[in-house]
């Protein structure tokens, strides 16, 4: 029988210093996964994560590898609890999630994965520095009704929808002018809350198109398996093929283009899953799924309370 469960993966923004700790103290495989990622990135992962500054943590090489061990480390614990994982019928990821889902599908190493956000990292951040830029997230508008604005900040720079969360959220990306004439024109359209985002730039703009072909080069150099479990796309909402050339492809597009998790969402749930697990920091996806759709569930493994939770959860279904 095939399965309703589906895992999420946190994206870049849920970062919080001391996250992993309490894992890393439980778990041993958890260790070990810790202490593999630290001898795999030129920093120490580990202090940071668990005890560092926060503009450490903030930095993007840094913050993404991080996250995507994190979620790693809620798989761990969950195995750990369990003896071995359940059966899931979709992985999907928000943008920096993607590469954490296409490791837990055993399409990527960890090493691979690490050395590949570490990559997108460094190229991003060198986007962000090259023209003012910023993100801003949206309520109470739907992506199809932000032609308009999309069109007035056009008039003025680079912009665009970097997110399609959930019905009524939105994120906005662009040129810096460019990005407030669009959220002043989306205000008159309707949007109850405009809120610029902590970030260092545009991100998922056309602003972070060098980035992606410089990440072409680092993709091509990675191994690629065969997907062990569907991994939905953001690019299009679709699951990966089997062809590394064409998951490189998306990968390398999915840097300036619309992450569509929304639809990435709406297809998992057509297609049969009923319930979500969310791996990574801060339980964001949770709350998307609420927006997406009321009669779905989802539980987030962040801590070990939560991962001993779900467990209990999926013990009881199997009695």
């Amino acid at each position: 029988m095939a399965s309703d469960l589906a895992f999420l993966f946190a994206g870049q923004g849920a970062q919080t210093v001391g996250m992993g700790k309490d894992l890393y103290a439980e778990y041993p495989t958890v260790r070990a996964l810790y202490d593999r990622a630290d001898a795999a990135v030129p920093f120490e992962l580990k202090r940071i994560s668990f005890a560092g500054r926060e503009e450490e943590l903030r930095r993007t090489d840094v913050s993404q590898p991080a996250i995507v061990v994190h979620a790693l480390a809620g798989l761990e614990a969950l195995k750990a609890e369990l003896g071995e994982l359940p059966q899931v019928s979709f992985a999907a990821g928000l943008s920096l999630g993607e590469y954490s889902a296409l490791c837990f599908a055993e399409v990527l190493s960890l090493e691979d994965t690490l050395r590949l956000v570490i990559a997108r990292g460094e190229y991003m951040q060198a986007c962000c520095e090259a023209e003012p830029s910023g993100m801003v997230s949206l309520l109470g508008l739907d992506a199809d009704a932000l032609g308009p604005a999309i069109e007035a900040g056009s008039a003025l720079g680079v912009v665009g929808i970097a997110n399609d969360n959930a019905p009524g959220q939105v994120v906005l990306s662009g040129a810096q002018a460019a990005l407030e004439a669009a959220t002043a024109k989306a205000k008159e359209l309707g949007a109850k809350r405009a809120v610029p985002l902590n970030v260092a730039g545009a991100y998922h703009s056309q602003l972070m198109a060098p980035a992606g072909e410089k990440l072409a080069r680092d993709l091509a150099a990675a191994t690629w398996n065969l997907p062990r479990v569907p991994v939905i796309a953001n690019v299009n909402a679709q699951p990966h093929t089997a062809d590394p050339q064409e998951i490189q492809a998306a990968l390398v597009q999915q840097v300036s283009s619309t992450v569509r998790f929304r639809e990435s969402l709406e297809l998992m749930f057509s297609l049969g899953a009923e319930r979500c697990f969310e791996f990574g920091p801060g339980g964001v996806l949770k709350g998307l799924v609420r927006r997406v759709d009321r009669s779905k569930s989802c539980l987030s493994l962040d801590t070990v309370e939560q991962v001993r939770a779900a467990a209990d959860t999926l013990r009881q279904e199997a009695r």
